[in-house]
């Protein structure tokens, strides 16, 4: 039988041989081509490294010593100026196509004011930022070329198995295109990231993911991109995670196209099921929410659900919890439609229904009912009549002492001056923060009462 030898054997062995190597040399060297070297080969080029410069800036939390330096420092990063040099950070980030788009997460960029991108051939750009989501923790930004640029396509990330290998590429502690190599070890994973995020469907392999490596790309055997490797869990040792890239594709597509990523609405404010609940609509065990009020005009009040009706399943996913239900809704694009089934008076009923984006009609309402305050634009009347120390963010004017806001100490005069990391200058930007936050089944707010500021988790 024939044994054909590729034409690049042939070149390696005439290199060696004239370079005063042996055959056996370079057929050694050839056979040393494993996989992941050829993956490496044919990534490498479009892995990036990423400097960002954050201005130093300090704030004085009088709980900081009560609760600990770490919870804060490592979860919440609002400064005041100081006369520190900037801080810089660094990450990775992968090319996903010739126009210089970046894949990278959002925690590496995350309040940088210059954002640097180095190549694997040391050529220098200043990129800037497109979009980003803190709550799947990816960013997209761009750099300008005057030549294409070296990329990656996504792959896909539904046929991973437990057990196949996978490569790493990053610039952990600054070693730059360092690679990695393991297994995924687990699929579906949920990791906590701080009281208040909470991130889902992470792969878990055995290869560690540093500082540094965050927003670079994991691989499978064959090169393809599968995921984006993520630092965010910082207890982790031994292992990383990273985000599967069928997850990545739609949030990047929104990025590109809006500058943030559009999530799912229904239109339903829901509570978890209590065992006396699930006695009572005579379920088999505790599963789904019930709805505790329908917004108006929302894609729930068209398919006629009611107050009262108990979710059960989204499409073909079954409804857990309050958390569940949050998560799952979110993860369809605006527009598409999945069927929802839901109990009714007693009796079961599917409906068809297309998931929207949030109305600023329904904004106002929502923070009322939510959070159970009102707030205002910080005008030269209110500064005076509540006599504040700041103009940046809104003023509370009205607490409802029953709500979330006034079961944990808000008052009328408060100024609210972020929504998660969300910063919030005026009433429209508080009305999408709090909108966008009412996915999440909790909220934290810098507040800031005279001169001092404090953060609060509101769980409404």
């Amino acid at each position: 039988m024939e044994t054909r030898v590729p034409l690049a054997t042939y070149l390696l062995i005439l290199l060696l041989v004239f370079s005063g190597g042996s055959p056996a040399e370079a057929r050694d060297a050839y056979n040393r081509r494993t996989p992941i070297v050829v993956a490496v080969e044919k990534v490498g080029p479009a892995v990036v490294n990423i400097f960002t410069e954050e201005a130093p800036r300090t704030f004085k939390n009088p709980f900081r010593n009560f609760f600990g330096d770490n919870l804060f420092d490592r979860f919440f990063r609002e400064r005041t100026p100081s006369s520190a040099p900037n801080r810089r950070s660094l990450g990775s980030g992968v090319i996903i196509n010739s126009n210089g788009y970046i894949l990278t997460n959002e925690h590496v960029i995350a309040k940088a004011v210059r954002i640097k991108v180095t190549l694997i051939d040391n050529r220098e750009f200043d990129a800037h930022l497109i979009g980003a989501d803190i709550k799947s923790d990816l960013a997209v930004i761009k750099i300008d070329s005057k030549r294409p640029l070296p990329y990656v396509k996504m792959g896909r990330s539904d046929d991973l198995m437990i057990g196949e290998s996978v490569l790493a590429i990053g610039n952990p502690f600054g070693l730059q295109h360092t690679v990695t190599t393991g297994i995924i070890s687990a699929l579906d994973r949920t990791i906590r990231a701080g009281k208040n995020q909470v991130y889902n469907d992470f792969i878990q392999l055995d290869a560690s993911i540093n500082p540094g490596n965050s927003g670079g790309p994991l691989l499978n055997i064959n090169g393809s991109l599968i995921g984006i490797n993520s630092a965010i869990y910082q207890d982790a040792e031994g292992i990383g995670f990273a985000i599967p890239i069928d997850k990545a594709r739609r949030i990047v597509e929104d990025l590109i196209q809006y500058g943030k990523v559009r999530r799912g609405w229904l239109g339903v404010a829901v509570q978890n099921m209590s065992p006396a609940l699930v006695q009572h609509f005579h379920l088999d065990r505790t599963r789904g929410v019930i709805v505790t009020k329908v917004f108006r005009p929302s894609p729930a009040a068209r398919a006629g659900i009611q107050q009262g009706d108990v979710l059960l399943r989204a499409g073909d996913r079954e409804i857990e919890d309050k958390s569940d239900y949050l998560r799952t809704v979110a993860s369809y694009p605006v527009g598409q439609s999945f069927r929802l089934e839901f109990l009714q008076d007693g009796k079961k009923r599917k409906v068809k229904i297309r998931v929207s984006s949030i109305p600023q009609s329904v904004a106002a309402e929502f923070s009322r009912e939510w959070l159970g305050i009102k707030v205002r634009n910080i005008t030269r009347k209110l500064a005076g009549r509540y006599r504040l120390a700041t103009q940046t963010g809104v003023v509370v004017v009205y607490v409802n002492p029953r709500g979330a806001s006034g079961q944990v100490g808000i008052a009328p005069g408060d100024v609210i001056r972020r929504v998660n990391q969300s910063p919030v200058k005026n009433e429209d930007e508080f009305q999408k923060a709090v909108l966008e936050a009412g996915k999440l089944s909790s909220v934290v707010l810098l507040v800031q009462r005279g001169r001092a500021g404090y953060y609060v988790t509101l769980e409404p």
